[in-house]
C-alpha cells in the first residue's frame, strides 16, 4: 500500500543517511521503523516476546536464581 505523510525535513535527512548507510531502501527503512513503533506500543507484544523466548530457552529453573528471587521477594512490602 502506498501512502504519503509529512514529517520534519531534519527527520528526512537523517532516515535518508539511515538508509543509505544500511543499504537499505528509503521505504523499507520507514516500513521496519513503523513495525517496531507499533510492535513496541501493542501492550501483548511484550507478553508474546517473553513468552517465546522462555519456551525457546525451556530447561529447568536455576536452584541458585530461585533462592535468589526468593530471598528478594521476601524482602519487598507487599
Amino acid at each position: 500500500m502506498k501512502t504519503a505523510v509529512s514529517i520534519p525535513d531534519d527527520l528526512f535527512r537523517q532516515a535518508e543517511e539511515l538508509a543509505s548507510r544500511l543499504g537499505m531502501s528509503r521505504s523499507q527503512v520507514y516500513r521496519e521503523a513503523l513495525a517496531e513503533y507499533v510492535l513496541r506500543r501493542e501492550p501483548r507484544s511484550v507478553t508474546r516476546i517473553l513468552d517465546e523466548l522462555a519456551t525457546e530457552l525451556g530447561g529447568q529453573p536455576d536452584p541458585w536464581v530461585d533462592a535468589g528471587a526468593r530471598g528478594a521477594l521476601e524482602r519487598v512490602e507487599w
